[in-house]
């Protein structure tokens, strides 16, 4: 299955890292080894007290690598954190370079596949002796928790203007130029208990008006721009009594903020109207968690990626997403940002799965991202 050294050193960091438990907001062990690997690479790093924000025990890692070649600096960056199960994370190897997780936890390739895109790559063109651009990196905590670790990071001390973000499923090749905003809400009903069996009629059921509310609602895709979830339910208390109290919680997602926004107060009004009717109470709590952004093919941050496919031969495939990712904020702090797919497939899931292979064509990518003058 090994073909060279490269494919042999990617597999052993890959398992190195995936093996480390680091789900969101205690990424400690990972900040710490990936902090020894910067450092022998030759960059400066620091960590920000993001941790401190969400009683974590780490911070965002950014480092920064003097390059030879002229222009501003090229930012790279993948998150530290994984959802859960993610302890314990084991995975498994197969003949044909298909690596899975061994079906208890994740895999954990969201997102260390993009990690060891990024490592193996500036390393590749260090050895080769290479003139490159000044790299900056970014490797936050807290991306699974709607990218709350970059939402504090301090980008006054970012130089790129042009950053490629590692964070996405498919093969490489393919590039996100437009994500959604993503906001949440939560709703509360407040009812009025009363015994089940001996007088339901005195109480006001928390969940049957929560039914009603969302009932009301249009979930799914509202239209190609925006489409809206109902997640979590919760309520009640025990059979015998009529619940007083609901809570349910869900996203809006869409291309056009505004029409978020609107989405969000159609479902406050929809809340307060179906409560009255019932003679509820209701509390309506919304949060805006990343707001949308596209970049332009005519780019040079696109270009750039056109460009480097081609001289790799790799397919390149433009297209939007609806996934959120650290680079919504980068866009936001002044940052053109795009995301690359690493090759990672089914996250968020005990069958997610990566190629060996396809993570040597990634450091490959991004090796040939940072020593390419053609858009300096």
């Amino acid at each position: 299955m090994i073909r060279n050294r490269l494919e042999e050193r990617i597999l052993e960091e890959f398992l190195e890292l995936t093996a480390i438990d680091s789900v969101s907001y205690h990424e400690r062990q990972m900040a710490d080894r990936l902090t020894q690997k910067l450092e022998e690479l030759g960059f400066a790093v620091e960590e920000d007290d993001a941790g401190s924000h969400y009683g974590g025990n780490a911070g965002n890692l950014y480092g920064f690598l003097k390059g030879q070649l002229p222009g501003k600096p090229i930012l790279l960056s993948a998150h530290m954190d994984t959802v859960q199960p993610g302890i314990g994370k084991k995975a498994v190897v197969k003949e044909d370079g298909r690596i899975e997780s061994a079906g208890e936890t994740v895999l954990g390739s969201d997102d260390v596949s993009g990690i060891i895109e990024i490592l193996e790559g500036i390393r590749s063109v260090k050895e080769a002796g290479l003139p490159h651009r000044d790299i900056e990196v970014l490797f936050p905590i807290g991306e699974e928790m709607h990218i709350r670790g970059s939402a504090v990071f301090d980008f006054s001390r970012i130089q790129a203007k042009e950053a490629y973000v590692l964070d996405m499923s498919g093969a490489i090749g393919s590039a996100a130029l437009q994500a959604p905003s993503l906001l949440t809400f939560e709703i509360q009903v407040i009812g009025k208990a009363a015994h089940a069996g001996f007088e339901p009629e005195k109480g006001i059921h928390a969940i049957y008006v929560m039914s009603e509310i969302i009932r009301r609602l249009k979930l799914g895709h509202i239209n190609e721009e925006t489409v809206m979830n109902v997640g979590q339910i919760e309520g009640g208390t025990t059979t015998n009594i009529v619940p007083a109290s609901c809570v349910c919680r869900g996203e809006v997602r869409s291309y056009n903020h505004e029409e978020a926004l609107q989405v969000l107060s159609l479902i406050e009004q929809t809340a307060q109207e179906t409560a009255q009717k019932f003679g509820a109470g209701v509390q309506v709590d919304t949060m805006v968690q990343m707001e949308t952004y596209r970049i332009e093919k005519t780019d040079s941050v696109v270009q750039r990626f056109a460009s480097a496919c081609s001289n790799l031969r790799i397919p390149c495939e433009l297209r939007r997403t609806f996934g959120g990712s650290d680079n919504n904020n980068f866009v936001k702090n002044g940052i053109h940002g795009i995301v690359l797919s690493c090759d990672m497939y089914q996250v968020h899931s005990k069958e997610e799965y990566t190629f060996l292979s396809d993570m040597v064509n990634g450091a490959k990518l991004v090796a040939k991202l940072i020593t390419d003058e053609v858009f300096s």
